[in-house]
């Protein structure tokens, strides 16, 4: 393997695979770096290989990725499987970890495609065995054909109810949907309807998920206002204030989920500027129509640029890849101009649906910032949010001073799990909107790397500029 690349790209689902099939057919040496063992990212998990043989459980969205995976196998993209990588410096440099092995690459472009993330769900007892975010369960059944029978599916969103149509498809049974969005969230969107109807389509499809499922007999309840997951030492069963009344379902399995927000940390520790985007109650990172960041050299693509979904994704990576190819010379800007357009306008046409469906899912606050001060918001540290109110009425200002304060954010996963929750905890304690905290500050290495890696690594000399 060399040292040096044209173009590098972090993460082989559909933007990253859309840019990396782009720029090497356009002749250049590019190099996709994934942590899976094949390609397609979470959204088409195992599609070269899948085990569930009837088609319509994972339906055509799914199968559709299939061109794209194709494509992308065809091309002449060095394609290194297992990868980790737990940097990306402003150079340009990429640490990444292989087979208990640590090197630095370099590469004269690099596209950060690390996608998105499911988010937190902050509710008493959410890190019981038994709990799982929804996401993961359709990992596992993608991946390997199983699935938890009998659970109990908690949240709002898309993906919740598309995973629960799966799982009755597939003929799994489903205890109970607790739909947690509030019925107001329908008159807020409502002004975005007419540019959502661009996508009519897809509001369909999600209005026959939610009918089928509900003709199947499953319970389903609208309007839940609380949530406790209650057991010991395992779930044993999902308690739901509804109307004003607790009620309780027994159950071992809870899935989880009230939408995704981009996955950050790689960018974030490359020094990319992010700010708080309020209509998707994330922090994402600040890019221009090309996908650029404010550091020379570097884009994001994809999800983890802003949700917008698996075909908004592929544009985006597209388009990164058009900037990637005329920066170093393979294409001139009229060329790049042209080749693009037509991704261009697709994306456009793509995220008009974005901001009617962030309003109708948007998660209700309980949900989001814990009222409970037992309820854990950095599981890796084992920090309530009791603890975060604490700090703040000490003279916490932000999430990094927080690390001071508790440790919050300084665990394994580096804040990806508690950053959204601990912003928003911190800015209602303080009573300031989270657009006046910093963003979490984060360091490599992003992902764990031994001791013995670090000691061994070697770094070459860089190659071009």
């Amino acid at each position: 393997m060399k040292s040096h690349y044209d173009i590098a790209i972090i993460g082989a689902g559909p933007a990253g695979m859309a840019a990396a099939t782009v720029a090497s057919r356009q002749g250049a040496d590019v190099l996709i770096l994934d942590e899976q063992p094949e390609v397609g990212g979470q959204i088409y998990q195992a599609i070269t290989r899948q085990p569930i043989k009837d088609k319509s459980i994972l339906g055509n969205d799914y199968y559709d990725g299939q061109k794209l995976v194709d494509a992308f196998l065809a091309s002449p993209v060095r394609h290194l499987k297992g990868a980790t990588v737990w940097q990306v410096s402003e150079e340009r440099e990429i640490g990444v970890s292989l087979n208990d092995s640590a090197r630095i690459l370099s590469a004269k472009q690099v596209i950060i495609a690390t996608g998105a993330q499911e988010r937190p769900f902050p509710v008493p007892g959410w890190t019981l065995p038994g709990v799982m975010m929804a996401g993961g369960a359709q990992v596992l059944l993608k991946s390997s054909g199983l699935a938890f029978s009998d659970a109990v599916f908690v949240g709002t969103g898309p993906l919740l109810f598309l995973i629960a149509y799966q799982y009755m498809k597939a003929g799994v049974p489903i205890r109970a949907i607790l739909e947690t969005s509030s019925s107001t969230n329908r008159l807020k969107a409502l002004p975005h309807l007419p540019s959502a109807l661009f996508s009519l389509g897809q509001l369909l499809k999600g209005r026959r998920w939610i009918k089928e499922i509900r003709a199947s007999g499953v319970q389903f309840v609208t309007n839940v206002e609380d949530i406790k997951l209650l057991g010991t030492n395992q779930l044993s069963a999902v308690a739901y204030l509804h109307k004003g009344n607790w009620r309780e379902i027994q159950t071992s399995n809870a899935l989880l989920h009230q939408g995704v927000a981009p996955n950050i940390n790689l960018a974030a520790a490359s020094g990319c500027a992010h700010s708080w985007n309020n209509q998707q109650l994330c922090w994402v990172p600040q890019t221009d129509e090309w996908m650029a960041t404010n550091i020379p050299g570097i884009s994001i693509a994809g999800d983890g640029a802003g949700i917008g979904g698996a075909k908004a994704a592929q544009y985006r990576g597209r388009i990164s890849a058009y900037r990637a190819l005329y920066n170093i010379g393979k294409i001139k800007e009229a060329e790049r101009n042209q080749l693009a357009r037509p991704s261009q306008q697709a994306l456009a046409k793509e995220m008009r649906i974005r901001p009617f469906l962030d309003i109708l899912f948007r998660p209700s606050e309980q949900f989001q910032i814990p009222e409970d001060d037992q309820t854990l918001v950095c599981r890796c540290e084992e920090v309530t949010a009791g603890t975060v109110r604490e700090a703040v009425a000490l003279g916490c200002l932000g999430p990094n001073q927080l690390k001071s304060f508790t440790r919050c954010g300084m665990g394994p996963c580096q804040g990806r799990f508690c950053n959204l929750t601990v912003s928003q905890l911190i800015a209602k304690s303080r009573g300031v909107s989270v657009t006046e905290l910093d963003a979490l500050r984060l360091r490599p290495p992003v992902k764990p790397l031994l001791l013995s890696e670090l000691a061994n690594l070697s770094i070459p000399e860089t190659e071009g500029a």
